[in-house]
C-alpha cells in the first residue's frame, strides 16, 4: 500500500497531500479584494511553491478545477492561466462559477498533479 504524505497540515486540511506518484493539493486561493488577475497569479505562484515541495512541477499537472465567484471573469482569469500553463503540457481543466469562501475571493484552483 503507497504510503500518504501530508504537507502544511492543519486542524482542517492539509495544502498538499502525496499518495504514490499523485499530488492533490487544496483549493487554493489568493488575497481577498486583490483583482481577479492578481488573485490568479498569486494562486498559481502557491501552485508552482506546493508542487515543488512535493517534487514536481506545472509541467506534471494532470488535471485542474477552477472555480470564478463570476465567470464574467472567465477571460481575466484565462489571460494569467494562458501565460502561466506551460503549451504542450496543457492538463485537463474545468471551469465553473460558485460562490467561494467570502464574497472577496473571486478565484479558486484545485490541481492534482503527478510526482516529476
Amino acid at each position: 500500500m503507497a504510503h500518504i504524505t501530508r504537507l502544511e497540515t492543519g486542524p482542517r486540511m492539509s495544502q498538499a497531500v502525496i499518495h504514490g506518484d499523485t499530488i492533490y493539493l487544496a483549493g487554493q486561493v489568493g488575497t481577498p479584494g486583490d483583482s481577479v488577475t492578481d488573485q490568479t497569479k498569486t494562486i498559481l505562484a502557491n501552485v508552482d511553491r506546493l508542487l515543488a515541495d512535493c517534487g514536481s512541477d506545472k509541467n506534471h499537472i494532470l488535471s485542474a478545477q477552477i472555480w470564478l465567484a463570476s465567470m464574467d471573469d472567465f477571460g481575466e482569469m484565462n489571460a494569467v492561466w494562458d501565460a502561466w500553463v506551460p503549451q504542450g503540457h496543457t492538463p485537463a481543466r474545468a471551469t465553473g462559477e460558485s460562490a467561494l469562501a467570502t464574497e472577496h475571493h473571486k478565484v479558486e484552483v484545485i490541481i492534482v498533479a503527478a510526482k516529476a
